[in-house]
């Protein structure tokens, strides 16, 4: 019996990944799902071929399964209701992303974890993704120096033909277009940087395609962030560009420079131009092409060792407070201080 006993709650698109990733790992076995239909959760289980209990609702999964671990794969608006749900009946939590719609959600959620000593991970999933696994290691060994400036965008066209499309176009659900999807580039740059944004000015756009007219928020955010160290970066997304999925980072130091997985450093004698390193890069928005093995290792591991994640909800606190921050200053045209 694994040591693990994990429920899910929500079975659409992204919990196939979670599941695969509990299946994946020793320590973990998915026993109940919970979905809004029975019959959702109980597709989910045969497509997975586990014989987990199914429910049609997050409060009857804790209370009759008590699992040790759930993964929050509900639709963004209910993940703190359900996350509540979690913690309270004494689970450890893998929560996907947006961690909460807006600020006062937030606050509860953050008080909980800390009241029930929760651990906890929330899925800015390309932490695990090699290149930024790469690009990591070259600012850990001094590659680029002392960084002063850096730049991570997400640009991917989320129409009508993706999964997430309904609900993703709602305010109640897609929120804006960072907490929709561009916090992983707002998480990006925050890890890189290595510090907290004290200051956000930001604009919002909306393209006049036909197939993104349905957005009730400008599908477009890009935000000058102000580090408290004095350092600087920018932050973009554009969830109606007509391209392919582009993740681009750069990254400026006293010492050299990141351009994706490339670098120039003067820690490298002798180079005439960018050195590319082949590695697996963020350039998919398909699930399948993120790396939740990565993470739910990482998060099993951290169970074993009794400590926190890298990437707890106390953190993810404060990329969602950026991404609100955001909002906030487009609406209004003036910079917003943090924390709110």
């Amino acid at each position: 019996m694994a040591k693990y006993r994990v429920g899910i709650i929500g079975c659409g698109w992204v919990s196939g990944e979670h599941i695969r990733a509990y299946q994946n790992n020793p320590l973990t076995e998915v026993v109940a799902l919970a979905s809004s239909s029975m019959d959702s959760a109980r597709k989910k289980a045969e497509e997975f071929g586990i014989g987990a209990k199914c429910f049609d609702s997050a409060e009857a999964m804790i209370e009759h399964t008590a699992p040790e671990v759930v993964s929050i794969c509900s639709p963004p608006h209910l993940h703190v209701e359900h996350a509540l749900c979690a913690i309270e009946g004494g689970a450890q939590l893998v929560m996907e992303k947006p961690a909460a719609m807006n600020h006062d959600e937030l606050k509860p959620l953050v008080q909980s974890v800390r009241d029930h000593q929760t651990k906890s991970v929330v899925s800015f999933v390309l932490r695990w993704n090699p290149m930024f696994s790469l690009i990591r290691s070259f600012i850990d060994g001094g590659a680029l120096g002392d960084l002063y400036y850096g730049e991570v965008d997400y640009y991917h066209g989320i129409g009508p033909w993706y999964k997430q499309f309904a609900w993703n176009v709602t305010r109640r659900s897609g929120g804006n277009s960072f907490l929709s999807a561009g916090c992983h580039a707002v998480d990006g740059l925050v890890w890189f940087m290595g510090a907290r944004v004290s200051e956000v000015h930001a604009f919002a756009a909306r393209s006049t395609a036909k197939e993104y007219e349905t957005y009730e928020y400008e599908p477009t955010l890009i935000a000058l962030c102000k580090f408290d160290d004095g350092r600087v970066g920018k932050v973009s997304s554009s969830i109606e560009c007509k391209a392919p999925y582009m993740f681009p980072i750069r990254l400026f130091g006293s010492r050299g420079t990141i351009r994706d997985n490339q670098i120039f450093s003067e820690t490298y004698p002798g180079q005439t131009g960018f050195a590319t390193f082949p590695t697996i890069q963020p350039d998919s928005g398909d699930v399948t092409h993120h790396p939740f093995q990565g993470e739910i290792d990482h998060f099993v591991d951290c169970l074993e060792r009794g400590v926190n994640s890298s990437v707890p909800i106390e953190y993810a606190a404060h990329i969602m407070e950026i991404c609100y921050a955001a909002e906030q200053s487009a609406r209004t045209g003036e910079s917003v201080k943090l924390p709110l």
